[in-house]
């Protein structure tokens, strides 16, 4: 809808597309405001806005955000190379001379230039080869340079559109989306979670060692629970402590929150998650959140599996306590002594009646392949369960087919994944 408002923008200010040079500045203007329009929802897809994190899920808006920024550097730079061209085609010169001759000689085309060369070099680094050699922290403050380069490029896109110069309406509206989307990102991303952390107060209880690498952070506060956090959901960190303060990591919890209480449960799989196990009681926490949709309103069955498998376990082991109906848990590991927080499995099992299937690779003759036909001998009526899928990358990969082999609908195929 959005981008077809935007062609009938152009289509309203063009009065006829004749000659070569005509048709390459048209496509041009077309690119330049489907990016520009593009960008706006980028931003609002990472604005943490709670109703598009609660209906369609954290992972689902990264992933859309990531598609749509391929789509969004991919039309800059189409925008780009086409106006060069035609506008060179038009002034007869060289497309070398062309592009000296706009960018030092239109207004705000250094500002537009530099704001285009940001953006595509938030791209590279975006690009799945290079996120996999680069640490979290560091891809997310590259990535807030996008903020730089939308500043940068907005008073280029109103100050040479075409579309914009004669049309006050269009330029309204265009500031409207903008202001609009900035406001939710500054109240929703900054402000509120300032807000509640001054409320709460969070801090850190105590640490306590679950299992090889993986350790449980218990937070304290003052009413945590007027925060509506839901099992399955997770909050994104920031421990006030030498190394940790200036980055927020995304973490599960592992448990149901209490008024005065919460817990995470992380995996030693970086720098960040390696601090905190060194982390001393009282150190002062910021947090945002709650975020997620990997909660019990998905469901749409009675019966539901938790498929989980290393630290994915955590947000499987808040909702195994809390999630009414028949379920069952299958829990996958490496080695039986990596089988985080069995104890409180166990004892959540014999409360509820039910049993939990322990699969480990090692020793070998104990391993279980993650098949439909393994799937099917653990949960019989397999395909009338809801099934929450919550593990490493591999693990989820290999689980996806496998439980649309057994036939269970991808509509009752529940996930979120926190890859960078």
């Amino acid at each position: 809808m959005g981008a077809a408002s935007v062609i009938a923008l152009w289509w309203q200010d063009t009065e006829s597309v004749v000659g070569l040079d005509g048709w390459l500045t048209n496509a041009g203007r077309i690119t330049g405001l489907l990016a520009g329009y593009a960008t706006a929802i980028l931003l609002l897809l990472v604005a943490r806005v709670p109703v598009l994190e609660r209906e369609v899920g954290a992972d689902r808006l990264a992933r859309w955000h990531a598609m749509g920024g391929r789509y969004v550097v991919s039309l800059a730079l189409a925008h780009t190379l086409l106006i060069i061209w035609g506008y060179s085609v038009t002034a007869r010169t060289g497309v070398v001379s062309q592009t000296v001759t706009l960018v030092f000689d239109y207004p705000e085309m250094i500002k537009g230039t530099l704001g285009f060369l940001i953006f595509l070099g938030i791209g590279v680094v975006s690009a799945r080869a290079a996120r996999r050699r680069m640490r979290y922290e560091t891809w997310y403050y590259l990535h807030l340079c996008t903020y730089l380069a939308v500043f940068l490029a907005f008073s280029h896109q109103l100050a040479l559109g075409a579309d914009f110069v004669a049309q006050p309406l269009a330029r309204t509206a265009w500031y409207a989306l903008y202001i609009g989307v900035g406001a939710l990102l500054v109240w929703y991303r900054f402000l509120t979670p300032i807000r509640r952390s001054l409320r709460h107060r969070p801090q850190v209880a105590q640490i306590t060692r679950e299992s090889p690498g993986v350790v449980s952070v218990y937070v304290t506060g003052h009413q945590l629970d007027e925060l509506g956090a839901e099992p399955g959901q997770f909050f994104r960190w920031r421990f006030l402590a030498p190394g940790l303060w200036w980055t927020a990591n995304p973490y599960s919890l592992s448990a149901p929150v209490l008024p005065g209480q919460m817990r995470i449960t992380v995996k030693e799989a970086g720098g960040h998650s390696r601090a905190l196990a060194t982390l001393r009681p009282g150190t002062r926490i910021w947090f945002e959140g709650p975020y997620g949709a990997f909660t019990q309103a998905r469901r749409r069955s009675r019966k539901a599996l938790l498929l989980g498998a290393g630290v994915g376990i955590t947000p499987l082991r808040a909702l195994f306590e809390t999630m009414p109906g028949e379920l069952t848990l299958i829990y996958r590991a490496r080695r039986p002594e990596d089988l985080a927080l069995r104890g409180e499995l166990d004892a959540i099992a014999a409360a509820r009646g039910t049993a939990v299937h322990y699969v480990t690779d090692q020793p070998a003759r104990h391993a279980v392949p993650l098949t439909a036909e393994a799937l099917r001998r653990m949960v019989p009526d397999l395909a009338a369960h809801d099934v929450y899928l919550c593990g490493p990358p591999g693990m989820t990969a290999t689980a996806l087919p496998a439980l649309r082999e057994a036939g269970v609908p991808r509509r009752r195929i529940h996930h979120e994944s926190f890859e960078l």
